[in-house]
């Protein structure tokens, strides 16, 4: 077990710090981000602390990334019209602040072109 400070998603997961959450099996939890950047922006986040990024989560269970995505398409059929954007940011360089893998489902009205962080 590591000593590190449990981050924010795994406190969400504990229950510790409240969260909106709209979707929940054993595996998986998706909360609505706290400060969205599109109409729906919701963050799928895998339970387990185990992968940092999409990359490590990718080599070492493919099967539970492929449950993210599917869950991204569940969310966006319930939240939106189905059409989503799917972004994992990897790396501090890239925007990642939690290095507990998540992905965020935005939609709602974006355009080609348009960021989200």
């Amino acid at each position: 077990m590591s000593s590190a400070e449990p981050t924010i998603f795994e406190r969400i997961i504990a229950r510790e710090i409240p969260a909106d959450i709209v979707h929940e099996t054993d595996t998986i939890i998706a909360f609505r981000d706290i400060a969205p950047q599109a109409p729906v922006h919701l963050l799928v986040v895998p339970k387990t602390s185990r992968y940092r990024d999409v990359a490590e989560l990718a080599a070492g269970d493919p099967a539970l990334l492929a449950e993210v995505v599917a869950t991204a398409q569940l969310l966006a059929t319930e939240h939106a019209d189905g059409h989503f954007r799917l972004i994992f940011n990897t790396g501090a360089n890239a925007g990642q602040t939690v290095f507990h893998v998540h992905a965020h489902v935005l939609a709602g009205g974006l355009t080609e072109g348009s960021l989200a962080h």
